[in-house]
């Protein structure tokens, strides 16, 4: 077969800020077409600081706009569509009233849905997570968790989930609609990011669950990642009718899949957030329960069976970002208005300079972290010497790269015959100081690979499930 006439597979994500779509060849696994666009769906929430929460329809009709651009032709040869989009996350919905498709359109309407509620979402006080029941599951649950956000709002706001049936992350919202299901169905991957779900029984904890106020009717069914949840019905932007659907599946590991090809690999992704990961040794099992602190690594579910060890940091290029748009602030304050693009290509020229090297030292913890949430960020060794722009920026880079080194550091990577590592997302690729911070804090060769983004590891899932 030529390149023209192979099948394809349409890959898609729905990250925090962004959504994504591909077209991949199932035979040379080659991207023929892409399409990303920034959603700018944050809605202001009620708590002020402690919620985060974003538009759904707006989401959504970004992503649809995005599959819209791909070319018609290539879409015709789909047989296949994965999913994935940020973990941990939760939004709920009316079965049979959440969204509507006109005859004569590709495009769906979308109504009677909650907001999403993000992994960044804060209103799990520790108090409130410490309330909670001990998760019969070697994972721990923190705020932001679809689980967790669920119990919240059967305590303080039950007249929220009374107005909605049905429950599951966003991109399980998507697949239901694409495929018409009345049951949201979500793979291992969604549930262990939601809490209180066992990966080894693979079954949701319902007595523990209901027992702090869940209503289990909105625990959605679970199937192993990269299974089928349904099936287009029909023909939807030239995607040929009664085609499957993956259910949908977590951005860490869609990322991740492009990227490890071996198992002495370690893959480090710093987008919104950043994670360093590894592979688990085959025979590796979870643990029963949590550990009795909270730890800077966790365990979560990867393809066919085994594991990956995370160190997922809620600080990555969401720091950088707030750096930038205070810089833009301080601007207008005095007067000026230059663009946040202006400022990333100067700060990014100033912090390159070997001479921005400094004693200063930043540790941009300004979202805290899941084993320390009430950590903040702090600046020190200020002098006089240190306070231009370049060098704090070149300390910002450090202390993004030194944080994730605290939670996995170098000797870890050691023991467990690590030899190199694979870098991937937005703000890696496209920020050289982090580059450079990140082979000297490792000590070890890092190769950039563009590859590791989630909507072309969700298009390989279901390359490699066909195949399968």
């Amino acid at each position: 077969m030529s390149s023209g006439t192979n099948p394809c597979v349409l890959g898609m994500d729905i990250g925090t800020t962004s959504v994504k779509c591909c077209l991949v060849d199932t035979i040379t696994k080659e991207v023929i077409s892409s399409q990303k666009k920034d959603t700018c769906s944050n809605v202001p929430s009620e708590l002020g600081t402690e919620g985060n929460k974003q538009d759904v329809p707006r989401i959504l009709s970004a992503l649809q706009m995005c599959v819209s651009r791909l070319p018609r032709e290539s879409m015709k040869r789909v047989v296949r569509v994965g999913v994935s989009g940020q973990m941990h996350g939760c939004m709920l919905w009316k079965a049979g009233h959440s969204w509507e498709q006109k005859p004569d359109s590709d495009r769906f309407a979308i109504n009677e849905v909650s907001n999403m509620y993000t992994w960044q979402d804060s209103r799990c006080t520790q108090e409130f997570l410490a309330s909670l029941p001990t998760p019969q599951s070697h994972l721990a649950v923190s705020s932001g968790y679809g689980c967790a956000t669920l119990i919240w709002f059967s305590k303080h706001k039950p007249e929220l989930l009374s107005r909605y049936d049905r429950a599951g992350t966003i991109h399980d919202f998507l697949v239901c609609m694409l495929c018409g299901l009345d049951q949201p169905v979500m793979s291992l991957h969604n549930a262990a990011s939601w809490g209180f779900f066992n990966t080894v029984t693979k079954e949701w904890n319902r007595e523990v669950l209901a027992g702090a106020g869940l209503p289990l009717n909105l625990l959605p069914k679970v199937v192993e990642s990269g299974q089928t949840a349904g099936y287009i019905p029909n023909t939807w932007y030239s995607i040929p009718a009664n085609t499957p659907v993956l259910a949908s599946l977590g951005d860490l590991q869609c990322s991740v899949l492009p990227l490890l090809s071996k198992n002495t690999d370690a893959v480090i992704n710093i987008s919104t957030s950043a994670q360093l990961c590894f592979k688990m040794p085959p025979e590796y099992t979870p643990a029963e329960e949590p550990p009795s602190t909270p730890q800077p690594i966790e365990y979560f579910p990867f393809f066919d069976g085994s594991y990956l060890a995370v160190a997922a940091s809620l600080n990555g290029g969401n720091a950088l970002a707030a750096f930038v748009r205070t810089i833009q602030q301080w601007s207008l304050d005095i007067g000026f208005q230059v663009p946040q693009s202006k400022i990333w290509q100067r700060i990014l020229e100033l912090g390159g300079n070997p001479e921005s090297c400094s004693s200063l030292i930043i540790r941009p913890t300004l979202f805290g972290e899941r084993n320390n949430p009430e950590e903040n960020a702090s600046a020190t060794n200020v002098d006089l010497g240190n306070l231009s722009l370049g060098k704090m920026t070149r300390a910002l880079c450090k202390g993004v790269i030194t944080n994730l080194h605290s939670m996995m550091p170098r000797s870890l990577l050691e023991e467990n015959e690590i030899t190199s590592m694979i870098g991937g997302g937005s703000a890696l690729v496209r920020n050289p100081i982090l580059l450079k911070e990140l082979e000297e804090a490792y000590q070890m060769p890092v190769a950039l690979d563009t590859r590791g983004d989630a909507a072309y590891g969700s298009a390989l899932a279901a390359i490699n499930t066909a195949i399968a």
